[in-house]
């Protein structure tokens, strides 16, 4: 079948296009760098035609409060439009485990908002709700970096390999529609200050690492259970020290 990846050039699009490709499906690599702007709506229709499905993984260039919002509402219309004009039946979306539970957050609430859209629309749709990336376990320490200490709250954490990301979402794409969500994390399970107080260790990176209950995740302050899936997530099978060791940089 024709699928069109919006955001398909991307961390997670690329990787879902290939494996698209490996099954036998015409899957399309839509964003900017291919012609295809959902935010501007930019060759959207053309784009479209023929497709069965239509897999969300696009992502806001900007976190700011009214850009993000503004982002994840006008493409998600701008898609949905276009989807319903070419018969398309079933609409994938990309999202966030605890997304609802940190609504405090700007990007959250556009998260959110970009939910309520597809939910309330007349296309038969699937939220993947994801656990945080491996790839982006070095941003999220980053951003947490208050000179040479790293302030991690205590909670739980499950981040998980991109690849399966890819892998979970090309299950749900092929497969009929969930008209609902289904939530994806990784197989391990931990403290997050415990996870990056080992991870940095074993880089030999000098920051340390303090546990801090009131340490914000990008703006936000966390709860036990704020990042990680209720009962009943498929998981993933690789663990962050195996996939460090498959993805480390060539020297």
């Amino acid at each position: 079948m024709k699928i069109v990846v919006i955001g398909g050039t991307g961390l997670i699009g690329s990787k879902l296009v290939a494996k698209l490709g490996e099954h036998g499906h015409e899957a399309v690599a839509a964003s900017p760098n291919t012609g295809v702007n959902s935010l501007t709506g930019e060759g959207l229709a053309e784009a479209m035609t023929g497709a069965s499905v239509v897999v969300d993984v696009s992502n806001s260039p900007s976190w700011e409060e009214h850009a993000v919002m503004e982002f994840f509402q006008t493409s998600t219309r701008n898609l949905l439009a276009a989807e319903a004009a070419a018969g398309v039946g079933h609409h994938v979306a990309l999202s966030i485990v605890g997304t609802e539970r940190l609504a405090a957050n700007s990007y959250f609430r556009a998260k959110i908002a970009q939910e309520k859209l597809i939910e309330e629309s007349s296309i038969p749709f699937s939220l993947v709700h994801a656990t945080q990336f491996f790839e982006f376990v070095p941003g999220i320490a980053d951003s947490a970096t208050d000179g040479g200490v790293v302030r991690i709250a205590p909670v739980l954490f499950q981040p998980m390999a991109g690849e399966e990301v890819a892998e979970a979402l090309g299950r749900v794409t092929v497969g009929s529609p969930l008209n609902g969500r289904v939530e994806i994390a990784g197989p391990e399970q931990g403290r997050m200050d415990e996870f990056f107080r080992k991870v940095l260790a074993a880089a030999g990176d000098p920051r340390e690492v303090v546990t801090d209950p009131h340490a914000h995740y990008f703006g936000s302050e966390l709860e036990e259970r704020s990042l990680v899936p209720d009962d009943g997530a498929l998981l993933g099978k690789v663990a962050y020290a195996d996939w460090l060791v498959q993805n480390k940089p060539a020297k």
